[in-house]
């Protein structure tokens, strides 16, 4: 028996390592597979739950997730967004393949939650409600992308729409937890970084 860290990030948990074609499940395997699921769908529904509390119907905004798949949720109270455009982001990470995206999304931003809008091609990422308060994003030091904050609204898609697919947009980086937002100043040099590295593609192209 040896030590993995949870697949979703928990916590370190003992395993048995699972051969192909080793046999049925022993009572333990089974228990420790069964309290994996358990632990993953409980994170699910408290992010679910935690982003409601963003909702001004509750019972309204589960049925828009269950129907549209976005839900109107209000920013200012328990979240703020940072809303940036998909070429920004696309430049700063040297690519648009979405896989390389979002695994380079999830570092630099210390795993917070992102989602993207493929519809109007921008980027939203949860950050925490302080950030809108905050001189960099209050005066608009940060060319081409927006803090929205208090008085916004957000289309906010589903905890479990996690891949691209015929849906408006979905969760890049998913929140992993409740509560558990990106850091303001992350996002700031993320959207520096972009817009210097098209600035220089730009110079280079008109060479």
């Amino acid at each position: 028996m040896g030590t993995v860290a949870d697949p979703e990030g928990v916590m370190p948990v003992d395993y048995v390592p699972i051969k192909p074609g080793a046999g049925p499940l022993t009572a333990a395997e089974s228990a420790l597979q069964e309290v994996l699921v358990h632990t993953r769908h409980e994170r699910q529904l408290a992010v679910r739950h935690w982003l409601l509390a963003a909702a001004q119907d509750m019972k309204e905004a589960c049925k828009e997730w269950a129907v549209a798949g976005i839900a109107l949720l209000r920013c200012g109270g328990i979240f703020s967004a940072i809303r940036v455009p998909a070429e920004v982001v696309h430049a700063a990470v040297g690519t648009e393949e979405l896989h390389q995206v979002n695994a380079y999304l999830s570092a630099p931003l210390m795993g917070g939650p992102v989602f993207i809008d493929v519809a109007s091609r921008r980027y939203y990422v949860l950050v925490p409600a302080s950030a809108a308060h905050q001189d960099v994003w209050k005066s608009r030091l940060v060319p081409e992308a927006d803090c929205l904050g208090s008085g916004c609204f957000l289309g906010v898609p589903s905890p479990d729409a996690t891949a691209p697919s015929d849906a408006r947009s979905y969760w890049c980086v998913p929140m992993d937890s409740p509560d558990e937002l990106c850091v303001p100043q992350a996002v700031t040099q993320l959207v520096m970084t972009g817009r210097y590295q098209r600035a220089a593609a730009e110079r280079e192209a008109g060479e």
